[in-house]
């Protein structure tokens, strides 16, 4: 039978949660970056090597700080929860202007 570590999986969820909303922040503020640029590559390339080093580099440190797998997977939990509200958030507000005005 497996026993959960709820103690580790609560740790890790608390830290994946704000390192996952800095993730998805920094995925937004990258975006407006290379849209109004020149060297759009260059501003996604540098935007993706930080925010994955940032959210690998925490979660390593959480969970080798704890020695339990459980907290792997509460930080993975809350980093597909906030992309999951990320996800919603996204599509409730680029709703389309067509959409809004009604008519034929």
């Amino acid at each position: 039978m497996i026993t959960v570590d709820w103690h580790a999986v609560l740790l890790g969820f608390s830290f994946g949660l704000p390192v996952s909303a800095l993730f998805f922040a920094g995925l937004a503020w990258g975006l407006r970056r290379a849209l109004g640029s020149d060297q759009p590559g260059l501003w996604l390339m540098a935007s993706s090597l930080c925010r994955i080093a940032i959210l690998l580099a925490v979660g390593f440190l959480v969970t080798a700080s704890t020695g339990s797998s459980w907290t792997v997977a509460g930080y993975a939990l809350a980093f597909f929860l906030a992309r999951l509200m990320t996800m919603l958030w996204a599509r409730v507000t680029n709703v389309p202007a067509t959409a809004t005005q009604g008519g034929a």
